[in-house]
């Protein structure tokens, strides 16, 4: 027997309400994302990359599905930043692409960035429909979890994954998210349960655990080892990016 997620999802928040994770954006139409907190994870590198360049003073972020959505800012006379990303790499002819390392505060403060990757920013879309959407990643993990323990509401962790699959280094992420929340009085599916225990398993040497997975493959045969590591730091920023409109903003 089955158990249908969008029947048994509580609609009050509080003690109890629903601590979830969606492996894989494939699978968001099992949930009735109008009824959560949605944290979308993408740790290598589009969540990790936003965190710290919204921590770096960026005044928005405009997530698009599509390169050719962000090339079309080009059109709007306005001094955007173009960032485009596929399958690890920078499309051609935009400003960057998803690495960390192009989101410094030189680089991107005061500046308002359009940016589309394989995995993010298609998971975030998906999304649109919860009661708000923010960006979680391990440079930002405790203030995120400090802010989510005040909300009293269902939340569901999105996996961005890796073109619609499961992928290993976002479920480790929710289950260390799980770990500082699961004793609020939370219910958890199995998802959860599964993410946490992911993270039991790798906590003592998260960049040892996760050297093993196959997106961290492809970044290390693309010559980005350094990306990975950047994205393994934990709480190096404070920023929780909101989406507000169409733009990912600062939380205050």
């Amino acid at each position: 027997m089955t158990t249908d997620i969008k029947n048994s999802i509580p609609t009050s928040g509080g003690r109890g309400a629903m601590l979830n994770v969606c492996l894989t954006p494939a699978l968001l139409p099992l949930y009735h994302v109008e009824e959560y907190i949605v944290v979308v994870i993408d740790i290598f590198r589009a969540t990790s990359s936003i965190c710290y360049g919204i921590e770096n003073g960026a005044e928005a972020i405009i997530p698009v599905a599509e390169v050719a959505e962000c090339a079309a800012y080009r059109e709007k006379g306005l001094s955007y930043l173009l960032a485009a990303e596929r399958n690890g790499e920078v499309v051609a002819g935009f400003d960057f692409g998803n690495s960390p390392f192009s989101y410094t505060a030189k680089k991107v403060a005061g500046k308002t960035i359009v940016l589309t990757t394989t995995n993010g920013t298609h998971a975030l879309h998906l999304s649109r429909m919860a009661k708000k959407i923010v960006i979680g990643s391990f440079l930002n993990l405790t203030s995120l979890c400090n802010w989510l323990k005040t909300t009293q509401h269902n939340i569901l962790l999105v996996c961005a994954g890796w073109q619609n699959n499961f992928n290993l280094e976002d479920t480790l992420f929710a289950g260390a998210v799980i770990e500082q929340l699961k004793n609020d009085g939370y219910t958890l599916d199995d998802p959860a349960i599964a993410a946490n225990d992911l993270f039991q398993l790798g906590k003592n040497d998260i960049n040892l655990y996760l050297a093993k997975t196959s997106h961290g493959e492809r970044l290390r045969k693309l010559g980005i080892e350094k990306d990975i590591e950047f994205c393994l730091q934990v709480d190096l920023t404070k920023a929780i990016p909101v989406l507000e409109g169409d733009r990912l903003v600062k939380l205050v």
